[in-house]
């Protein structure tokens, strides 16, 4: 059993980017990537702004090489997952024991979305190849077979913990010499859906979002994909990997379907665990990239976990969900690739929107891109719907 395991490298497509040296550009740059609509048809488009990857869907099939008829969710995916493998050096996909593991909760609900707009006017039309992908399933197995990967493919659809979750069993595939390298992440494109069941949830903001911020009041939405590439202690020693990957721990504090609990406890555990695992102790984390939505639940539910855990001596954090909109199965990907080059480069990203601090919390996040820091140990905070809180833990060594 290999005891380690190491990113290798990453790639990210997002609204802040279409590729993660883009996006760093962004953060560098204060430029967030919330807009109006411009490619999702909605009769909420002057309502809600959101963060789409700035490109139209034959734009994104050229990028991806594939076909322009699949689903967004699965062109996004296709480009993060082989900037992902390209940044390693690796090589041919065929010559080591790859797996993928991709999250997302949209599946290929995008063409469905389309399908259905015929088919309801006239039961005799719309187009039945628009919804031959809609499970969440099929959009990680048309991804893994234009890669080419054959030895292990599994998607994991766990609300807004699906990317985090899936490199927690990437991880896990490893350590049992199931394969020796992983593409772990995820993946959502923006659908009428999600837009229409978050705003019957009350929690979308009609301006930019303000995570962390005392005056929040909902989130933005956004889509995109990241993942990172794992490879085994062995795999490793061959290259020049970005950091380690030494803790993960996933918890549930079973409080409510759509809300965390007012202590967070679930994020406490998850946090924890993943420390423990880690080994390391709370004063040597150098940076959390916070779940940080913007909601008024999850934002004070995470600050008191963070207090619980880590007063007095509060590391730097930041949302970068204050950047990208919270693009869901595809967030936890998307913030261990930012996670793991943070630790990499030495960058705090700034949190967009922030001006008055929570008068319940004792911290306040960073305003500020910087980079060069020192940074030993960074954490990553996934939390989704029905409790199912994540937490990733990466190391320099």
């Amino acid at each position: 059993m290999s005891e380690k395991v190491w990113i290798a490298g990453g790639g990210v497509i997002s609204g802040i980017g279409l590729d993660l040296q883009a996006c760093v550009q962004a953060f560098r740059q204060m430029e967030p990537g919330m807009t109006t609509m411009q490619y999702l048809s909605s009769v909420h488009r002057q309502t809600f702004p959101v963060a789409e990857v700035k490109a139209d869907n034959a734009t994104l099939a050229d990028m991806a090489r594939m076909p322009e008829e699949i689903s967004r969710t699965a062109l996004l995916s296709m480009i993060a997952a082989r900037d992902a493998w390209k940044s390693t050096g690796l090589g041919d996909v065929s010559e080591y024991r790859v797996g993928f593991i991709s999250g997302n909760t949209v599946g290929g609900m995008d063409k469905t979305e389309d399908f259905f707009g015929s088919f309801l006017a006239d039961a005799g039309k719309g187009r039945l190849r628009d919804v031959a992908h809609h499970e969440c399933g099929s959009i990680t197995e048309l991804v893994a077979d234009a890669l080419g990967i054959r030895h292990h493919v599994s998607t994991i659809s766990t609300a807004c913990s699906s990317g985090a979750n899936a490199l927690m069993y990437g991880a896990r595939l490893i350590r049992n010499n199931i394969v020796d390298v992983v593409i772990a992440g995820g993946t959502d494109a923006l659908t009428r859906f999600t837009l229409n069941g978050f705003n019957t949830l009350m929690i979308l903001d009609q301006q930019a979002c303000r995570p962390f911020d005392d005056t929040r009041t909902g989130l933005n939405l956004g889509e995109g994909a990241g993942y990172v590439v794992l490879v085994s202690d062995s795999l490793a020693a061959q290259l020049q990997p970005w950091c380690r990957f030494s803790g993960f721990a996933n918890a549930n504090d079973a409080y409510h379907q759509t809300a965390s609990s007012p202590d967070g406890t679930g994020n406490y555990l998850a946090m924890k665990g993943a420390l423990d695992m880690s080994g390391v102790q709370p004063q040597q984390i150098g940076y959390i990239n916070l779940h940080g939505t913007g909601t008024q639940n999850n934002d004070i539910s995470e600050g008191m976990a963070i207090n619980r855990l880590f007063a007095p001596h509060f590391p730097a954090m930041s949302s970068t969900k204050s950047f990208t909109g919270h693009t869901l199965g595809a967030s936890g990907g998307i913030e261990a690739v930012f996670s793991a080059l943070s630790l990499k480069e030495g960058i705090i990203y700034p949190n967009a929107g922030f001006a008055h601090q929570i008068k319940e919390l004792p911290f306040a996040p960073a305003t500020a891109y910087s980079e060069g820091n020192d940074l030993r140990h960074v954490m990553s905070n996934s939390f989704g719907f029905g409790g199912n809180c994540s937490s990733l833990v990466f190391s320099k060594e």
